[in-house]
C-alpha cells in the first residue's frame, strides 16, 4: 500500500504532526484503497467560512471540508482529493464536547478521508454506515466512540 499525505499549514498547529495525519489517513484507507494521495490544508476560520460558503452555501466556518478528485479514466493519477480542516473549529468542538483534542483531530481527518472515497451521511442508512466505519477505525487507534457523547 502506498499512501501519500501532503500537509499544508496555513495556520500553525503544534499539537498534531504530519506523521499523525499520515497514520490517520492510512487507517482510513487501509482495506478500502491500495494507494492514494491526500492533501490536507489546515485553514483559518475565515478560509473555512469562504470555502463552506462557496461550495456548500453555508456562510460559517466548519470543521472539515472534503474535495474529492475524479480524474478522467485515461489519466492515471492516485490523487484522492483535498481536505480543508479548520484548526479553530476543531479545537472549539473538542473543548465543547469534552474530548481530547488529538482524538477529535483524528476523527475529523478520518471523516474527511472517508468522504474523499465516496462515503457520505446524507441518508440515514449511509450516515449509520459511515459512523460505524469511523468508530471501527478510531477503535483501532484506541480512540473511543466519538458519537457516544452526541457528536
Amino acid at each position: 500500500m502506498s499512501f501519500v499525505v501532503d500537509v499544508q499549514r496555513e495556520v500553525e498547529l503544534e499539537a498534531i504532526s504530519n506523521a499523525d495525519f499520515e497514520q490517520w489517513v492510512s487507517c482510513a484507507l487501509t482495506g478500502r484503497k491500495t494507494e492514494g494521495e491526500v492533501c490536507i490544508c489546515i485553514v483559518s476560520p475565515e478560509e473555512s467560512q469562504q470555502l463552506n460558503n462557496d461550495y456548500r452555501g453555508k456562510d460559517k466556518p466548519t470543521n472539515v471540508l472534503s474535495f474529492p478528485f475524479e480524474a478522467p479514466p485515461e489519466v492515471p493519477v492516485s490523487l484522492l482529493g483535498d481536505l480543508a480542516i479548520c484548526a479553530d473549529v476543531v479545537a472549539s468542538e473538542a473543548q465543547e464536547q469534552g474530548k481530547p483534542l488529538r482524538n477529535h483531530w483524528a476523527h475529523m481527518t478520518i471523516h474527511g478521508v472517508l468522504h474523499l472515497i465516496g462515503y457520505d451521511h446524507i441518508k440515514d442508512a449511509d450516515a449509520e454506515a459511515m459512523e460505524a466505519l469511523e468508530v471501527e477505525i478510531l477503535a483501532s487507534l484506541d480512540i473511543p466512540n466519538p458519537y457516544e457523547n452526541g457528536e
